[in-house]
């Protein structure tokens, strides 16, 4: 992994994105590295917008905010449409096709899986796509020990889910191994 990574995870409220967030944040703290996670959701519960940032370093982070995102997740078309253009062009990007449509510009590194279409047909619960799309981050770029990652998820996963997110988590490098189903400008090689 490179010094910074600057992580954004956006949907909509419900998708389960601050939990992911704070699971992300949580490994990266047992894979001995400092982490800010932030989040913002819009006034409704479900369906209102939701973003969560995450900062991780092996350097200490002065600015707990995600400034220049390096890898931006989209679960779903608006928040695809509002933040791909505040990243650059260097930013990997991850878009669940289940909900966000191409084609995609051919300046970004964009990467599209069927992320809870998986969930549903493979796992039988779309709640769980939260963990499925960390585990296809993580498969593409490294960030942290998969096995620390999955006593994470263990941990802080509702009650009664653990495993169901690990297997979930574990799909997600599944997916990834089967490649994207549209990727511009994507190669596994760039983003690790």
């Amino acid at each position: 992994m490179g010094n910074r990574k600057e992580i954004l995870l956006t949907g909509a409220g419900g998708q389960g994105l601050i939990l992911a967030s704070i699971v992300l944040a949580e490994a990266a703290v047992n894979d001995n590295k400092n982490v800010v996670q932030t989040q913002s959701y819009g006034p409704e519960a479900r369906g209102g917008a939701s973003m969560a940032g995450v900062i991780i370093d092996v350097d200490t982070i002065d600015y707990p905010k995600v400034t220049k995102p390096s890898i931006l997740l989209c679960m779903n078309e608006t928040s695809f449409n509002k933040y791909l253009p505040k990243v650059d062009t260097d930013c990997t990007v991850f878009v669940d096709s289940t909900f966000v449509k191409g084609p995609f510009r051919d300046d970004y590194q964009i990467a599209s899986f069927p992320i809870t279409r998986t969930a549903r047909e493979e796992l039988g619960r779309e709640v769980v796509a939260n963990m499925l799309a960390l585990g296809v981050i993580n498969a593409a770029t490294a960030l942290i020990d998969r096995h620390i990652f999955r006593d994470s998820i263990f941990r802080l996963a509702p009650r009664g889910s653990g495993e169901l997110n690990q297997k979930a988590f574990d799909a997600g490098y599944h997916l990834y191994e089967q490649g994207p189903e549209d990727g511009i400008g994507f190669s596994a090689q760039t983003i690790k």
